[in-house]
């Protein structure tokens, strides 16, 4: 269970690198005009993301959730890939990744990377990430849950992505 917990405090800490990130990126956006999208969504997906490491830990503590090896291992495999996965994409965006939508004006989109294949790749990720890390520890409750919030979330912020980037695309220079 210490392991667990390790494992949740670190993703933690990352959670909080990436907001460090984000903010700096945010002002280098903010600095050349970006123009900020579906402001209304983003305290869910805080929430969301909050819940997502606070029910894992709070599962495994009080519902006493074992470690079962072939499934916390695997699960653990698919989490650090998905986390690889994020980090493939924040470096592939560079200073146009943001926690939040926010679109530079005459900037084409990014088609490199894991962009060459997929439009949203960070949603796989996260996606991964939120039915893994649980699950790692069997917390197949948080799992699910965080599962049907996260889809009804994505649901709106991939649209409202896919509004700002057909914004961008109709600024960008030809």
């Amino acid at each position: 269970m210490i392991g667990f917990t390790l494992l949740i405090a670190l993703v933690g800490a990352e959670r909080i690198a990436e907001l460090i990130v984000a903010r700096r990126n945010r002002s280098w956006a903010k600095s050349r005009g970006g123009v900020e999208y579906g402001r209304g969504h983003y305290p869910g997906i805080v929430a969301a993301q909050v819940g997502l490491l606070g029910g894992a830990l709070l599962e495994a503590w009080l519902l006493d959730r074992p470690f079962i090896p072939v499934l916390g291992w695997s699960m653990l495999a698919l989490a650090v890939l998905a986390q690889g996965l994020r980090w493939w994409c924040i470096a592939t965006l560079g200073k146009r990744w943001n926690t939040r939508v926010i679109i530079v004006p005459h900037l084409p989109l990014v088609a490199r990377g894991p962009y060459r294949r997929l439009r949203h790749p960070n949603y796989v990720a996260v996606v991964a990430e939120g039915i893994a890390l649980p699950l790692v520890h069997t917390c197949w409750l948080t799992a699910l849950l965080f599962t049907i919030v996260n889809l009804g979330l994505l649901r709106i912020r991939i649209r409202t992505e896919n509004t700002a980037l057909h914004h961008a695309a109709d600024s960008a220079p030809a």
